[in-house]
């Protein structure tokens, strides 16, 4: 009896100890598999920090479907922040969520991914109508078009942008107390690198938004976009009602008059297989 305790005992202490990063993704495991939708939307949130990890990657993946809509949001962001560009199918399958804050979260992680189909969801934020008949959901153009739906949206998700001059979302919002101006602003500016000439477009009609900080973030996203051709629709906001959009304007004016367009060489992935 005491020979069995002892072998017991030695074959206990023979075992090694779970080594930190062991411990370190157990935990993790644990975090995205709980019954709490709280803990698992925590803890898919901690996968960004693992840019170019495989198994966060695979985590983050499996999160875009799960039933919680605040799960699948840290999900879609996390595959930004992973930098997880093989992903990007998967995000695009999300754009069809139900959900507008998980459908803005896919399309930020999208556009930090390099894929264009981001670009489909900043149009519909800032214009309220679909870029291409391959873009959003009727319903989900229903929810950016109601102000209400918006203010909950940029209060909610804060999606991620930097709207005006520099500022984080937070700041914007204790300035402005304008959460629809932050979310078009937002927008635009992501807009600056759409080389499809219907944002363009979608641009110079913002022109003539009603709120002025729109409008400087839309010129700005003009005079980034290095087109000549739209310095026209620049001209007018040079007697704006707002010194700042007239300053911005004139600026940009000038850039653009002095500065040849800039290609973009980017070519656009082909259409996926039906």
């Amino acid at each position: 009896m005491i020979c069995i305790l002892l072998l017991l005992s030695a074959s206990v202490v023979q075992q090694p100890e779970e080594s930190p990063v062991d411990s370190a993704w157990s935990v993790l495991q644990a975090g995205v598999e709980s019954k709490s939708s709280d803990r698992r939307a925590k803890a898919v949130h901690a996968l960004g920090l693992l840019p170019k990890n495989q198994k966060a990657q695979e985590m983050a993946e499996k999160a875009l479907t799960d039933p919680s809509e605040e799960v699948k949001l840290e999900g879609a962001t996390a595959l930004g922040q992973i930098g997880a560009t093989s992903s990007r199918p998967k995000l695009e399958l999300v754009l069809q969520d139900k959900d507008i804050k998980v459908v803005v979260a896919a399309a930020n992680s999208l556009y930090l991914l390099k894929d264009p189909a981001a670009y489909e969801v900043y149009y519909a934020l800032l214009t309220g109508e679909r870029k291409s008949s391959a873009s959003l959901l009727q319903t989900q153009l229903n929810t950016l078009r109601d102000r209400k739906a918006v203010e909950k949206l940029a209060f909610e998700a804060g999606i991620g942008f930097v709207p005006f001059g520099g500022m984080g979302y937070e700041a914007w919002k204790t300035v402005t107390q304008d959460d629809t101006s932050a979310v078009k602003a937002a927008a635009a500016e992501k807009l600056a690198t759409d080389p499809d000439p219907k944002s363009g477009q979608a641009l110079v009609k913002s022109c003539s938004d009603k709120k002025w900080r729109v409008r400087v973030a839309v010129v700005s996203a003009i005079a980034k976009r290095g087109d000549p051709s739209l310095v026209p629709a620049l001209v007018p906001l040079l007697s704006d009602e707002s010194d700042s959009v007239q300053y911005t304007a004139a600026a940009a004016i000038l850039y653009l008059s002095t500065h040849p367009k800039r290609e973009n060489k980017q070519k656009r992935p082909a259409a996926p297989k039906t």
